[in-house]
């Protein structure tokens, strides 16, 4: 007799997805494995190499045994590159004590949100929304409080729609720029729009993910809420990470600062659970924040053109509206004309799912679905890949458009 395993599985699990992201990308991989010709669009990874620089100082950390347990929350040379880096790129002052290292950036938002939120707390999250904020979330106890914005506010929220959804039961306010999926970044006078309404409600903290910080073009000037905002310096977590700018997304190592007692739970609650990052990949990330920042340069330029092309490709198809974003590697397209139209097998597609399930079993080409950031009917496509890959796949994207009835 086979033992039946759900009864056996904690309940909280019922309140999480597996995160679609990285379904997609298993998918493309799986379906590669079986000889199909699959453009993968749906991995959030630049297509870059580790520069030399911050592979070296790994090597050499190796060499010399930095290969034990370090503090839970990171080396103090890893901290004080922290530090320094607030000051410069941000003008936030942090010491060491105010700072923690996790591995990868979603562990650092897994820690926050553990470790303050209790059953009724509200979390606002502007939709759409990086997949795993929600279920972070629900995983906590919390309760997500998602605010839709508009495409013709190119996805950017509006300082009204915040001030209406904060209540005395909002805890957290969720901000992310540049954002994933849409790119979306918000300029300073945008920013303190929303920082004026957060100054009003003391009892709500900010968490900022600026894990695409360094990923911005056309002369967009990056700043962070606790920089715009002093007031809500004691009351936000700023949180960033090396895996995107810096083309380190498998080191998993994220970082944040933020007040005292805040660090100090998080602290207490990454002791339990994974520890310190890894102490190689501390190393290599002294070594990224510390060293020089010129490839970014490169790499946003290539980006910048990407961007660019993916763009105009998807405007020229009938049916698809696409608008340009500010920053990080993604569009967020509109497939809204689609809905209701039939593939040439007989399929009527009736969602954003319907439609990126359609395009890769017709044209090979994987995207993620707009429901899986809780804005519909849309889709992300990541541009973080060749030129090459991304024009073949835009011409099969739009001989599938093509081909619906």
């Amino acid at each position: 007799m086979v033992a039946r395993t759900d009864r056996f599985l904690s309940q909280s699990l019922s309140r999480i997805q597996p995160s679609a992201t990285l379904a997609v990308s298993d998918k493309a991989r799986t379906l590669i494995a079986t000889g199909r010709d699959v453009i993968g669009l749906g991995a959030g990874e630049p297509d870059f190499d580790t520069p030399a620089h911050i592979k070296q100082a790994a090597i050499e950390a190796i060499s010399k045994g930095a290969t034990k347990y370090t503090n839970v929350d990171g080396i103090a040379e890893l901290k004080q590159a922290i530090c320094a880096k607030f000051k410069r790129d941000n003008e936030l002052a942090y010491d060491p004590a105010q700072c923690l290292v996790a591995t990868g950036g979603k562990f650092v938002i897994y820690n926050a949100l553990m470790a303050t939120l209790n059953p009724g707390d509200e979390v606002i999250i502007p939709a759409p929304y990086w997949v795993s904020y929600v279920d972070i979330v629900n995983l906590a106890g919390g309760t997500p409080i998602c605010i839709e914005t508009r495409q013709q506010d190119n996805f950017k929220l509006q300082a009204e729609q915040l001030e209406a959804a904060i209540t005395d039961k909002t805890k957290w306010f969720i901000f992310n720029s540049p954002s994933n999926p849409t790119g979306a970044a918000y300029q300073a006078a945008e920013l303190q729009k929303l920082t004026n309404i957060l100054a009003k409600h003391p009892q709500v903290w900010v968490l900022s993910d600026d894990m695409y910080e360094h990923l911005t073009y056309d002369d967009f000037v990056f700043t962070t809420p606790a920089q715009i905002e002093p007031q809500l310096y004691e009351r936000t977590l700023t949180m960033n990470g090396v895996s995107k700018a810096y083309a380190m997304t498998g080191w998993r190592i994220g970082y944040c600062a933020g007040p005292i007692e805040l660090i100090n739970a998080m602290r207490k609650l990454q002791s339990q659970s994974t520890s310190n990052p890894s102490s190689i990949s501390q190393w290599a990330a002294v070594a990224a924040l510390n060293g020089t920042h010129d490839f970014i340069a490169e790499h946003n330029k290539i980006f910048k053109a990407r961007r660019d092309l993916v763009v105009d490709l998807l405007n020229a198809i009938e049916g698809i509206e696409c608008t340009q974003p500010e920053g990080a590697f993604y569009v967020y397209p509109s497939c809204a004309a689609m809905m209701g139209k039939t593939t040439p097998d007989g399929k009527t597609l009736q969602t954003d799912e319907d439609f990126v399930t359609a395009l890769l079993e017709a044209e090979g080409v994987a995207v993620v679905h707009g429901a899986a950031f809780g804005l519909s009917p849309f889709f992300r496509i990541s541009y973080a890949t060749s030129t090459e890959a991304l024009q073949e796949a835009c011409t099969r994207l739009h001989r599938f458009c093509d081909s619906l009835q």
